[in-house]
């Protein structure tokens, strides 16, 4: 395995620097040929370091940073304004060739928007994208994009999301011609508006795509795609969603596994069951969302993420490290785009 460099953003969580600085050690005691680069603010981070015997760590440093991006603040105003901050640091590290990747639990908007300046987008792609993986109940997991960072997208964006998220699936996953499908709402060819029927048009005529029709919302833990492909708004409100649900589910049945003695005793009996059962369902397995679609590599953790679930994102920055995913995407993407080319002049 190849020697990788990761800096992360350790002021950008809502729980706290320490949250990141665990998922740190952890990494690097999983991963030998692994080196991390913490930015954040000295004096919070160093008695941290100190702490968790870091201090010393032969492939840890420490950068300083005077600033962090609040998770309120416009992102406008952090591109403009937080050149000091924790995030744009990070970032630049990836785009100096410092780092491999970065990881931040920070502002969403401001992390797309500062990602974008300090990276660039692949050529043929406009806007990157966010990508994350769902529970799939046949598959193991699905990729669903956008989730959030273009909430409008043309045809040509959405077909471009099915590219870039082909590509992840197949290095990541090591699935040959994996199945893409479009976020509707219904399954038949003639459901949904000009930009999804243009969109499955484009996918439809490309020979390097398996594009396999329509996936509607209440299928997609139980759907045959490996890619699912949407506009941000839908895909955040989709995702969303997903999440409430589960909540509450796991919420009703706390509450009916306590509503009496007998409960109580069959919930002792059941539980390391249910637990087993449902442990592909929890939801720290699948925190880091990728900026997919820029010239370096950047997840997104959850902001209220645990030291578990952060370091399931770290450990998505490594696989896709190790894949070469933006080299990748820009490969395929090139060989699409003149077969496409090739078409309408035919």
């Amino acid at each position: 395995m190849c020697k990788l460099t990761i800096a992360i953003d350790a002021m950008g969580g809502d729980l706290g620097p320490h949250i990141p600085v665990l998922a740190a050690s952890k990494s690097l005691q999983s991963y030998p040929d692994l080196t991390i680069i913490i930015v954040g603010n000295r004096s919070q981070i160093l008695p941290l370091l100190k702490k968790y015997h870091l201090l010393d760590h032969p492939r840890l440093s420490f950068i300083h940073a005077d600033n962090v991006i609040a998770m309120d603040v416009n992102p406008v105003y952090a591109l403009r304004h937080t050149s000091d901050s924790s995030m744009h640091i990070a970032l630049n590290l990836v785009a100096k060739g410092k780092a491999d990747a970065c990881v931040s639990a920070g502002n969403t908007g401001a992390l797309m928007l500062l990602a974008k300046q300090a990276l660039k987008t692949l050529p043929g792609i406009s806007r990157p994208a966010l990508i994350s993986s769902l529970p799939n109940m046949r598959l193991g997991h699905t990729y669903m994009l956008d989730l959030g960072a273009n909430l409008q997208c043309d045809s040509h964006t959405l077909f471009n999301f099915a590219i870039m998220g082909s590509v992840l699936c197949e290095k990541v996953d090591q699935i040959d011609s994996p199945g893409v499908s479009i976020l509707n709402v219904g399954k038949e060819e003639n459901k949904g508006n000009d930009v999804i029927q243009r969109a499955a048009e484009l996918l439809k005529q490309t020979k390097h795509i398996n594009y396999i029709g329509f996936t509607e919302a209440n299928e997609l833990f139980t759907c045959q795609s490996n890619i699912i492909v949407t506009d941000g708004f839908s895909g955040n409100i989709a995702l969303k969603s997903c999440e409430g649900m589960g909540r509450v589910f796991s919420e009703q049945l706390d509450k009916a596994i306590n509503s009496s003695l007998y409960s109580k005793l069959l919930g002792k009996l059941l539980r390391p069951v249910l637990k087993k059962q449902l442990k592909h369902l929890h939801p720290d397995m699948y925190n880091g969302a990728s900026l997919i679609g820029l010239r370096g590599i950047v997840v997104k953790s959850h902001g209220s993420a645990n030291e578990t679930a952060f370091t399931y994102a770290i450990e998505h920055a490594i696989k896709e490290i190790q894949w070469q995913i933006p080299a990748s995407i820009s490969k395929k993407l090139e060989t699409v785009l003149s077969e496409r080319d090739c078409l309408l002049h035919e």
